[in-house]
């Protein structure tokens, strides 16, 4: 059995993807996908790489994910999903690309400046 293995990350999530053939069923940190990820629009990102490449259902994933957030974490897994993929089959690389998800989101969190109570918000100016 081929099991083909690739790394995600998204703002400061770490998806640890492991993809092999199988029924289409993803399992997140030992709990499946449903219990893990709630909102609709989560679920529905992880499984576009799928829909691209037209092998929704062909795949088992088992993802361990580490930091950040849940929407952080569901864009890791989308691109960790995407590079396995490719490793699978070079050709699926042209659509995967293409449609935007082999590209890291290297979007950060800006860090808080001293003398404001935000990264870009300023305490109000009182002129008098």
């Amino acid at each position: 059995m081929e099991i083909y293995n690739a790394l995600g990350r998204r703002k400061s999530s770490v998806a640890r993807v492991r993809l092999m053939p199988g029924s289409g069923k993803i399992v997140v940190n030992n709990q499946e996908v449903l219990e893990y990820f709630k909102r609709e629009t989560l679920k529905m990102v992880i499984n576009q790489p799928f829909e691209v490449t037209e092998t929704l259902g062909k795949f088992d994933v088992y993802a361990n994910i580490n930091g950040g957030g849940l929407s952080g974490q569901a864009g890791a897994l989308r691109l960790g999903i995407s590079r396995a993929l490719t490793k699978w089959n070079a050709d699926t690389r042209s659509e995967l690309k293409s449609a935007g998800f082999l590209t890291r989101d290297s979007r950060e969190v800006e860090r808080k400046k001293y003398g404001q109570p935000k990264a870009r918000k300023n305490f109000q100016f009182s002129k008098r």
